[in-house]
């Protein structure tokens, strides 16, 4: 059997994979009914939400890579954080991006399903720091 990181690695490159195929059947199976993402700019797509987004067509994932991924295991649960990079559209208007996400995952007779994904865009200090409004 292999350990807890190797299977959450596993199920993000199936994920990966049918996002870019546009796979709903798969991605279903992938994630709890309670699903949820939180997207780059703050909003929350429920499960059918999120596959919707496919079946209509009106997302296309031409390529998504997600790397540099630590999973930690809190008893049934399991936090994996890594860098999501994708080239996308979205009713035709590109949603390329680079963002830490962060995956929760929970184990479900006997393995690991995707229970939220969190995306935060990755970039320089916010502005609200000292750095940021150019302190002295």
């Amino acid at each position: 059997m292999s350990s807890t990181e190797e299977q959450v690695k596993a199920l993000g490159r199936r994920w990966a994979d049918a996002e870019v195929r546009g796979d709903t059947e798969t991605l279903g199976a992938l994630v709890t009914d309670g699903f949820r993402l939180v997207g780059p700019v703050g909003f929350v797509l429920d499960r059918l939400q999120w596959l919707a987004r496919h079946r209509t067509g009106e997302l296309v994932t031409k390529s998504l890579d997600w790397h540099d991924v630590e999973v930690r295991e809190f008893g049934g649960t399991a936090i994996a954080i890594g860098v999501h990079e994708q080239t996308a559209s979205f009713k035709g208007t590109p949603v390329d991006g680079r963002f830490r996400a962060t995956h929760v995952l929970v184990r479900e007779g006997g393995e690991w399903r995707l229970a939220g994904i969190h995306l935060s865009a990755i970039g320089g200090p916010p502005p609200f720091t000292a750095a940021g409004k150019g302190a002295a």
